[in-house]
């Protein structure tokens, strides 16, 4: 085993408070299709047709019809070894969080239980007028543009992930933010760096002095501020610094 890979499982299992980063990368392996990439979506539809409240407002049939499509893809596709890797280091630390960009709900299903989904989840859709929520992976919503199921409501639904233009969750950020201000390891997982706010959180994590593992294919934004560097996909590096 190579010694980056080494001197990074040992920092992991050392760390009293560990934070996983996670960005599109690590579901591409999955098949999940990132957005800025080459083949990326942005490289085939354009985001103020189906990612913006004025595209929902303009089109909310088409907005759904797209979701839709992108749900039943995340729904298809399986984790992969990377996710599985980090569900196991919750397992294995008390204080543990998944700070997550990626929408997919591959995480959760992968068994990790602390986790922030800073972009939203494609599962799950809410009312716009009474906030009602409900998890589409287990109860689908009828309609071309559902409508909420709470009864004397009738209030328009909509996707609940973050689309350009709108904030993330104040209170997931902060929490974020908060935790990776006291971690003392970070493991950046497939993520370009250039997405803010959520990209602040490696470089709290630095400012804390933790230890930053970045696992990638190709060096990001995150590289230059990282001890290791693991170059690679996350589903063959990520089991390699899981300990038994």
């Amino acid at each position: 085993m190579d010694e980056p890979i080494l001197k990074a499982r040992d920092a992991i299992s050392r760390a009293e408070k560990l934070l996983v980063f996670t960005g599109a990368g690590i579901s591409k392996e999955s098949g999940v299709p990132t957005f800025r990439e080459a083949d990326g979506l942005w490289e085939k539809f354009k985001a103020e047709d189906f990612a913006t409240p004025d595209a929902f407002k303009r089109n909310p049939r088409e907005v759904w019809k797209w979701y839709r499509e992108r749900r039943a893809l995340a729904l298809k596709v399986k984790p992969n070894p990377g996710h599985y890797a980090v569900a196991r280091f919750e397992e294995a630390h008390e204080d543990f969080l998944v700070a997550t960009q990626n929408i997919d709900n591959l995480h959760t299903r992968a068994g990790s239980k602390n986790v922030i989904e800073l972009h939203g989840n494609i599962m799950h859709s809410y009312c716009m007028k009474c906030s009602h929520k409900v998890d589409e992976s287990e109860t689908e919503l009828e309609g071309d543009v559902p409508t909420c199921p709470k009864e004397g409501c009738n209030g328009l639904m909509r996707p609940k992930v973050v689309w350009f233009g709108e904030q993330l969750d104040p209170h997931d950020l902060e929490r974020s933010f908060q935790f990776a201000s006291e971690c003392d390891c970070c493991i950046v997982i497939g993520t370009s760096g250039l997405v803010y706010p959520a990209a602040q959180i490696p470089f709290l994590a630095r400012r804390n002095d933790a230890t930053i593992i970045d696992v990638n294919p190709e060096p990001s934004a995150i590289t230059p501020i990282a001890d290791y560097f693991l170059a690679g996909p996350a589903g063959q590096i990520m089991p390699q610094l899981v300990e038994e």
